[in-house]
């Protein structure tokens, strides 16, 4: 075996032109110094144990804006910023929810407000149960049988597919519009079915949205055998549910998004690499997106330790609100066009720190061949997917405007056994794995910093 291999990696290094190889030997630099040498997973560990989660607006995430402008600082930027925006504000407080049939006691369940959800102020809201397991027999429920009740969307997370990221689509109107159809049909509060590839009892929060033309009414998450407890028993008897909350949205304020760059030496066109600082207020938000935002800054450091002589300007964006409002990222968008900045390229790693399999293009097609003509410089180091067309969340108000972009593509597998949870702490992280999906994507923008 280990011959085997040997003679294959001598033919491809004969095959490759004299560019290619050098090319090559510059990838190989960037993954050994990162490997070896990288600060990620400190820099990860320190603010996911000092700060920890750091949803926008908390008194947490101001303090990790402090935090990623010192680790730009420390990186070598020679240029670190804030960029004012302002941002939405919404707190959980205290929470609970119980259940009881016909004849029995209440029973706690675990569970999780949804995020911009407003709650009940205080007071028990309960009602009985129902049931439907898709929003195609939600719709054929007629207005009378949801009045007054709770419903229960027990829509489950697909295990068919291999991207798991289509099972997230697919479950996600769930969490989204819940509340809002129950409310149309005058239904007191919505529970789903948390977005979960795990088989645990842990509930996941998450981001929904309201119809401005109806009543706000609260919705919450159950983790996934909560959810099948409750189904055994809606197929046999009444259940009556009593939600108490003080979850919901205050005063917009006014935060940061954090920046640092490395001035081009050929000119001042930028490439963006990026990640949002923020997290939901459950767990430490490592995966989603500590990762993200170490990844970007190892860029940076990886460039300046090696002296690589970036003909552009490089710039690592922390992005603000991501995850309930997006804010951030679009004031990042807006503040480009009004100043007329050229943008070449922008990346965003907002999938998890996990081995990293590929990149997805979101751009015109001679842009996507020309990466993809790249494709046996990143095999070696695991990355081999290039078919995607999307990217991240915050770089879409840049998408929107032209410019090329694009997103880390981790493994995928464990991402949503932990997305939005408790669960999501600096212990499930990986060394390695975070350290190559900085290395992949610092390879990615030598590339696109040397040919565009």
């Amino acid at each position: 075996m280990k011959k085997t291999l040997g003679i294959s990696l001598l033919l491809l290094s004969m095959a490759l032109s004299g560019q290619a190889k050098e090319d090559s030997i510059q990838f190989s630099r960037i993954s050994t110094e990162i490997l070896n040498n990288g600060k990620a997973y400190t820099e990860l560990k320190d603010l996911t144990k000092n700060i920890g989660h750091r949803l926008s607006g908390s008194e947490a995430y101001e303090k990790s804006v402090q935090w990623a402008a010192k680790q730009l600082r420390d990186a070598g930027a020679d240029k670190v910023w804030l960029q004012e925006v302002m941002v939405p504000v919404w707190e959980r407080g205290k929470e609970s929810m119980q259940i009881k049939t016909a004849g029995g006691t209440w029973k706690s369940l675990k569970m999780l407000s949804l995020g911009n959800s407003e709650g009940t102020n205080g007071k028990d809201v309960s009602g009985e149960i129902i049931m439907v397991q898709s929003l195609e027999e939600y719709d054929k429920l007629p207005a009378e049988k949801v009045k007054d009740k709770i419903v229960f969307f027990n829509y489950p997370f697909s295990q068919s597919y291999v991207e798991t990221f289509k099972g997230y689509s697919e479950a996600a109107v769930y969490r989204v519009t819940a509340a809002a159809l129950t409310a149309k049909k005058g239904g007191k509060f919505a529970v789903i079915r948390s977005l979960s590839s795990a088989f645990d009892d842990v509930p996941h929060t998450g981001a929904m949205r309201y119809d401005e033309k109806i009543a706000k009414i609260p919705a919450v998450a159950i983790g996934n055998t909560t959810a099948d407890e409750l189904e055994r028993l809606l197929k046999t008897q009444k259940v009556t549910a009593k939600l108490n909350s003080n979850c919901g949205m205050k005063a917009d304020k006014l935060s940061h998004s954090v920046i640092g760059e490395i001035t081009g030496k050929k000119d001042q066109s930028v490439i963006v690499v990026g990640g949002h600082l923020d997290s939901w207020d459950v767990g430490e938000g490592a995966h989603d997106d500590g990762a993200g935002i170490v990844q970007s800054i190892e860029v940076l450091r990886t460039f300046k330790k090696l002296g690589i002589q970036n003909n552009h300007t490089i710039r690592a964006v922390c992005f603000a609100n991501e995850e309930n409002g997006v804010k951030g990222g679009v004031q990042y968008g807006k503040t480009a066009k009004e100043t007329n900045e050229k943008h070449l390229f922008a990346i965003e790693s907002d999938a998890g720190g996990f081995s990293p399999r590929g990149i997805a293009l979101n751009m015109d097609d001679n842009k996507r061949n020309q990466i993809k003509g790249w494709a046996g410089l990143f095999l070696p180091y695991g990355v081999y997917d290039f078919e995607g067309r999307y990217s991240g969340t915050d770089i879409y108000p840049l998408h929107d405007m032209g410019v090329p972009t694009a997103e880390l593509v981790p493994d995928s597998q464990r991402y949503f056994d932990i997305h939005h949870t408790d669960e999501d702490t600096f212990e499930k992280v990986n060394r390695r794995e975070l350290l190559l999906g900085a290395a992949a994507m610092t390879q990615l923008i030598y590339m696109i910093d040397k040919n565009w």
